[in-house]
């Protein structure tokens, strides 16, 4: 699969910016069969899973600080999927990435851990101003 994160930006904390990741899935496979992951990765910090959304059901998984603020969404039919990010806080400053985590059958489960995900897309700078 190949990802296109885009939607990044700066914004004064308390705003809002939407994520959306695109996706090319090749030939054989469809876009329902992945479960879609976002990651961020702060300047000298670990990679840390956001939020994820399982497969054909859409399930979703948050970490526990962005509970409440940010929304992951999936739509089958134009193979992305968005993070509506709203109070927006500085310690979200990272860049974003989207990647995938093949199942093959429809699941209720993600799973937050980005050893799971295989494919990943360029990674899109959130900024958050105090």
């Amino acid at each position: 699969v190949q990802l296109q994160a885009s939607g990044g930006g700066l914004v004064q904390a308390g705003g809002s910016l939407r994520l959306s990741c695109a996706a090319s899935v090749f030939s054989g496979f469809t876009f329902d069969q992945y479960a879609i992951g976002w990651f961020r990765q702060a300047p000298g910090k670990e990679r840390e899973g956001v939020s994820c959304i399982s497969t054909a059901d859409g399930s979703e998984y948050y970490k526990d600080s962005v509970k409440g603020r940010f929304t992951i969404s999936r739509d089958n039919n134009k193979n992305t999927v968005n993070l509506q990010m709203n109070n927006l806080e500085f310690e979200d400053t990272a860049v974003y990435y989207c990647a995938t985590d093949f199942y093959g059958v429809t699941t209720s489960i993600c799973n937050l851990d980005s050893r799971y995900y295989d494919d990943w897309g360029q990674g899109t700078q959130v900024t958050v101003s105090s």
